[in-house]
């Protein structure tokens, strides 16, 4: 992983949970974890790894991933022994 991806990780990790992490920087994150990212619907954007399908919501207009997708991902991440 790119020094990017480690600080993005750190990020999703750190308390209290942060809400001004890029979605641009988690879906690069996901990429480097060796994720596939699949447009869907609308703004939903799914994540197919560790042999699952999680599906997101694309924030918008702001381009900072709410807390509560943060913590989600951060579950999902930790589920499956990926840590900073």
């Amino acid at each position: 992983m790119k020094r990017k991806h480690i600080k993005t990780l750190e990020q999703i990790f750190s308390r209290p949970v942060s809400g001004s992490i890029k979605w641009s920087d988690i879906e690069s994150l996901f990429q480097a974890l060796g994720a596939e990212v699949v447009e869907r619907e609308g703004s939903r954007v799914a994540v197919i790894m560790f042999g699952e399908v999680k599906v997101f919501h694309r924030p918008h207009p702001s381009p900072d991933t709410d807390k509560g997708a943060v913590s989600s991902t951060r579950k999902w991440l930790d589920m499956h022994g990926v840590k900073p």
